[in-house]
């Protein structure tokens, strides 16, 4: 199932970030640091293009710290970009960022000269709780839920350093289909917009690929690595644990679906990051090739329409 979540207020998003980044400075983009290039919008690159951007690794107490690590490398080796890792409401957030994109537009300092940043993020990424501690009262909302945050807000750090907070927002089409159901398990997609049963199944096929321990340590299950459990099993296995289970000893599997997307989303399984950059590059090269055979097949049934005659000629 191709996981897409593209409500009206994201649509307003888009026009406002693209008319907000003629004239601003520099662009801090937000994303999860348990799905880094996942959480990373394509849209706001082409909205901000040739500008210096910063990338937030954020919820990183709830990511693999060596992946976290792999992927600082990976996009400080862009040009124009600076990477770091961080929780939002951690102590210090504040001067790690401010010191980041000083460094990054040195020239722009001083209240005739104030540094213009826009800030931006996928729906549920933190951005809210990290402005909140940045600025040191609560002037943008915050919730457990995507899409609080509605409208564009401008925020002063300094008198010399404007933060304009935009709404969190995904993009039209989510081509990579590994990545819709990292978004969807990490909350950044509307609940009307998934079967978390299904998202739920598949956080269990990658966990029991690469964390089996972790999975096996919070749900008390076999601890010998050579288990070969399938995701269903994990998932009844859960389900059993937790108590849910319906009128004759039938599984619950909604229950069961939305108590391990809790856990994950929580970091109680432990600290886990479900893509790594070549997994990444593998799943995208994989998307690509898939859209361009669609395009070629369309195109062809076009092209075959046009060259029909009418029935009645």
């Amino acid at each position: 199932m191709a996981i897409q979540w593209f409500p009206g207020h994201m649509n307003k998003a888009k026009k406002a970030i693209a008319e907000r980044a003629k004239s601003v400075d520099m662009v801090i983009e937000m994303l999860d640091a348990r799905m880094p290039a996942s959480s990373e919008n394509p849209l706001l690159a082409q909205l901000s293009k040739g500008k210096p951007k910063l990338k937030i690794l954020n919820k990183q107490d709830l990511a693999d710290p060596e992946r976290t690590k792999i992927w600082l490398e990976h996009y400080n080796s862009r040009p124009d970009t600076r990477a770091i890792a961080l929780d939002s409401s951690e102590t210090g957030a504040h001067g790690k960022i401010t010191q980041a994109c000083r460094a990054m537009i040195p020239h722009r300092q001083g209240i005739e000269k104030p540094l213009r940043v826009l800030i931006c993020g996928i729906p549920n990424v933190g951005k809210s709780t990290l402005i909140n501690g940045m600025i040191g009262k609560k002037s943008a909302k915050t919730g457990n839920e995507p899409g609080i945050t509605k409208a564009e807000q401008r925020l002063f750090l300094a008198d010399d350093f404007w933060l304009y907070d935009t709404p969190g927002m995904l993009w039209p089409k989510i081509i990579v289909e590994e990545s819709g159901y990292n978004l969807a398990a990490g909350g950044a997609v509307g609940r009307n917009a998934l079967d978390e049963e299904e998202v739920a199944l598949e956080l269990l096929d990658y966990l029991r690929r690469h964390y089996l321990p972790m999975l096996q340590e919070r749900y008390q299950a076999d601890k010998d690595p050579s288990s070969h459990w399938d995701d269903n099993s994990w998932l009844e296995w859960i389900a059993k644990k937790r108590g849910a289970v319906l009128s004759g000893g039938r599984v619950n599997y909604q229950k069961a679906a939305e108590n391990i997307l809790t856990d994950f989303r929580e970091g109680k399984i432990g600290r886990i990051t479900l893509e790594t950059p070549n997994q990444w590059e593998t799943w995208l090269k994989k998307a690509r090739q898939k859209e361009a055979e669609l395009k070629a097949i369309r195109e062809a049934r076009k092209a075959e329409r046009k060259g029909q005659k009418p029935a009645d000629e």
